[in-house]
């Protein structure tokens, strides 16, 4: 048995619904994510349209994250699921770095590695991943992809030569595909940026950073002095007065 992962991109209309059911399941912190729908935006108004790309752990056979992580937290499940044991985390964060899809997030209540597991702990109990129960136009598909006869393997024969992986390139033989969408949801550098329609078009630089005549030591004696020239005999006579108020009114 092998598990995988296809999402049809054609009927994901970015409700995030799965996004949501994700982090209720699996009790996700703020400012972490296990599955993260990104969405873009393709062509120029009026013909323009948003497409949407569910993103999560792509359960690689060939995992960067298994072969790096020192104490084998990350481990391959038998049917294939890349799982994380927490209890043997040690925090080092190699396989965040080592993840190609940036898939992997550091808990930071446990201080441990955390990510995408296909929700092992419900297929051990024979039910599917929450996202694929709550997506309500069923773009997510599950099973082995070994069985012929499973409905993500049926779909993947049903649409060859335009199912997708996420960075072929990194030859990691992900178990988590996509149907449609075309190629600039899953790959940004194909996604086309048109003259004048660029979000910073004209890019500037500051000639310098700040003001270049007011030195650490104004700074400090801002709320005290005006901008004028200082130098340490000054600070001195403010100490030995007991460092009261000398400013006239009108002073800064």
């Amino acid at each position: 048995m092998k598990l995988g992962f296809l999402v049809d991109l054609n009927l994901c209309m970015g409700c995030k619904g799965c996004e949501v059911a994700c982090k209720v399941e699996n009790e996700v912190p703020l400012s972490s994510w296990r599955l993260r729908v990104k969405y873009i935006d393709i062509g120029t108004f009026p013909d323009t349209k948003r497409s949407f790309t569910p993103l999560r752990c792509n359960h690689c056979e060939s995992a960067p994250c298994e072969r790096i992580c020192p104490v084998s937290a990350l481990h391959y499940l038998e049917n294939g699921i890349v799982n994380v044991d927490s209890a043997r985390c040690i925090g080092c964060a190699g396989c965040m770095m080592a993840c190609p899809y940036g898939a992997i997030y550091m808990d930071p209540e446990t201080n441990t590695a955390d990510k995408c597991t296909y929700c092992a702990h419900r297929i051990e109990s024979g039910m599917m991943p929450a996202c694929v129960v709550i997506c309500p136009v069923q773009a997510n598909i599950f099973g082995d992809v070994e069985d012929d006869t499973s409905n993500i393997s049926q779909y993947i024969m049903a649409h060859q030569g335009s199912v997708q992986v996420r960075k072929p390139e990194k030859h990691t033989e992900p178990k988590h595909y996509y149907v449609g969408g075309g190629r600039q949801t899953l790959d940004p550098l194909a996604q086309q940026r048109i003259e004048g329609y660029s979000l910073f078009n004209n890019i500037t630089h500051l000639e310098h950073v700040g003001d270049p005549n007011h030195g650490v030591l104004d700074r400090f004696l801002a709320p005290f002095t005006s901008h004028e020239i200082h130098d340490n005999s000054s600070m001195m006579d403010w100490a030995e007065k007991g460092g009261e108020d000398t400013h006239e009114e009108g002073g800064h």
